[in-house]
């Protein structure tokens, strides 16, 4: 089992290009279910995540050719004719997002046998409202056995599907299943994160009728076939807003290149407001810290484009050394401050009650050994140990390999002392 080794105190200087984001990756991914014909990605992140889909695409029926093209990493993607129209629990269970097959499959095939995905580190995130959209579409679905047994015999049929919540991945879901169903659907209480348009500009390209994506309100007019297309992975907004985090704290100047400071502009201002130096470029956003203490802000994870969850961690992390008390409200998930103990274990001062912390700024982290939860705490650990006096070694790093492409390469190019032990076992921290 892998580790990293950070050793504290060198300051970030130079450029890190932001990779393909992963979350809309493995959505595009899916998409290639709905067509016979070839999908293009291009700008593809190459992680654990996307190989784990890969697996279950493959079995599916899916032919994928990965290659480098002249834009940076492609993955081609055929699915010629449905070889199977069932996903096992051995492969669903490896990552969450591939419970996403299930509408397309219903959509193309008729049916679909797909193992439920079972519990997750940071919430129980369950999937009844994607069953719910899917049952509004016309579809008959069965639960047994730990399996979702899904029917539409005569085809998906157009509807008005009003989400009690806001939900990225049923919205997606939705989304994957409409686009083939017959007649119009109006998907309401939409989630509006960039990757739901990324999709939408993608089917699109593939012949689907979608517009509203963006918006709370989406509106689907089905065709009868979808055909392949070529389209550019949006770049990663959240690893566009980790390396800023990173640079940070550790002090110096990054420029964050092939990313788009819309999609983090409220991490950017809360940035600001804590005394990190903000320049946005067409191309991306340079961040610099000269020294001095930060000072303690206040944020609240909302949807997009709300205070995005999945930076939540990595931004407690840079609090940490923050002048004052910063609160941090966590309204999406109920279990996502696992990573506090362990920012504590390299002498963070934070207490939780419920889904608020406080963060009561020190002068100093001191590295440690720590153990990794869940993907984004791994990196906020990152994050801290850039900053920490001497040496923090990160345990249960696959995690982090989900979801960020050469983390320690891009890291270490701007001068950082980030190492990877590859292979040994990590003691609990």
């Amino acid at each position: 089992m892998d580790r990293i080794a950070i050793t504290g105190g060198a300051r970030l200087e130079g450029e890190i290009p932001i990779s393909g984001a992963k979350n809309s990756a493995i959505k595009l991914m899916a998409a290639s279910l709905l067509t016979d014909q070839q999908l293009r990605l291009t700008n593809m992140p190459r992680l654990a995540d996307t190989r784990f889909l890969g697996q279950l695409l493959r079995r599916l029926g899916v032919e994928i050719v990965e290659q480098d093209g002249e834009g940076g990493a492609e993955t081609l993607l055929t699915m010629r004719e449905v070889a199977s129209t069932i996903a096992p629990y051995d492969l669903v269970r490896q990552m969450r997002a591939s419970f996403n097959v299930l509408g397309p499959l219903l959509a193309r095939a008729g049916q679909a046998k797909v193992s439920l995905p079972g519990g997750c580190t940071i919430g129980a995130r369950p999937v009844d409202l994607h069953l719910d959209a899917l049952r509004a579409l016309g579809a008959t679905i069965d639960l047994h056995e730990g399996y979702v047994y899904a029917q539409a015999a005569r085809g998906l049929v157009g509807a008005e599907i009003d989400f009690p919540f806001v939900s990225v991945g049923a919205t997606e879901h939705a989304l994957l299943a409409a686009v083939l169903a017959r007649g119009h659907t109006q998907i309401r209480n939409a989630a509006r994160e960039p990757e739901i348009g990324d999709l939408a500009d993608c089917l699109n390209k593939m012949g689907a009728r979608v517009s509203g994506a963006g918006t709370a309100t989406i509106e689907i007019e089905g065709v009868d076939r979808l055909h392949g297309a070529t389209h550019a992975v949006l770049p990663d907004r959240i690893e566009t807003g980790t390396f800023a985090l990173a640079a940070a704290m550790a002090g110096g100047e990054v420029r964050l290149t092939n990313t788009r400071t819309d999609f983090i502009e409220t991490l950017l201002s809360k940035m600001e407001e804590a005394g990190v130096h903000v320049t946005r470029h067409n191309d991306g956003v340079t961040i610099k810290r000269d020294g001095g203490r930060l000072r303690a802000v206040e944020i609240e994870t909302d949807p997009y484009p709300g205070f995005a969850t999945d930076l939540q961690a990595q931004f407690m992390a840079l609090m940490t050394l923050a002048d004052g008390e910063s609160v941090i409200r966590e309204t999406i998930f109920e279990n996502r401050f696992m990573h506090v103990p362990e920012l504590g274990r390299l002498g963070a001062d934070i207490g939780v009650a419920g889904g608020e912390a406080r963060v009561r700024g020190v002068e100093s982290l001191e590295g440690a050994q720590v153990m990794a939860t869940d993907l984004r705490a791994s990196v906020s650990l990152v994050i801290a140990g850039l900053a920490a006096r001497g040496e923090t070694i990160v345990g249960r790093v696959y995690h982090l390999d989900r979801g960020f492409e050469r983390l320690e390469e891009k890291l270490s190019a701007c001068g950082a002392q980030v190492r990877r032990i590859k292979g040994e076992e990590v003691e609990d921290a």
